[in-house]
């Protein structure tokens, strides 16, 4: 799973060390791979932190402990908020090869309600 959160920030040198802070914490935890912040260079109040984990469980079991809760989340709420920020990857290259990952939604996720949806026997195309 991609974390993907994008923020307008006014302050960069305390935005910085605040995602250095939730770098450490996130990327010890079990399941979350990498970290990566980056600014915009088109405008310069507008900066990127992508957080990769291993799966949903692992994204959600990383954000449990007390110093996540207490540092990374309220970080994470002052994100843009107008576009999804988790994503599932569906394809993803290294060294010029490309693996398909099959989707862990199910094939109706959002299509019907809560505790109608089709198990994870069928996943979404």
């Amino acid at each position: 799973m991609l974390l993907v959160c994008r923020f307008r920030v006014s302050d960069p040198e305390t935005f910085s060390a605040r995602v250095e802070q939730a770098l450490r914490l996130l990327t010890a935890q079990p399941g979350c791979h990498r970290g990566t912040l980056a600014r915009s260079t088109d405008e310069d109040d507008r900066w990127v932190l992508t957080v990769e984990f291993e799966s949903v469980v692992a994204y959600r079991r990383a954000m449990s402990p007390f110093p996540v809760r207490e540092h990374v989340i309220p970080l994470l709420s002052e994100a843009l908020t107008d576009e999804p920020a988790m994503y599932e990857p569906t394809l993803t290259s290294t060294g010029g090869e490309v693996e398909t990952h099959t989707s862990v939604l199910a094939e109706d996720a959002f299509t019907v309600r809560l505790g109608e949806a089709a198990g994870p026997t069928n996943p979404r195309r």
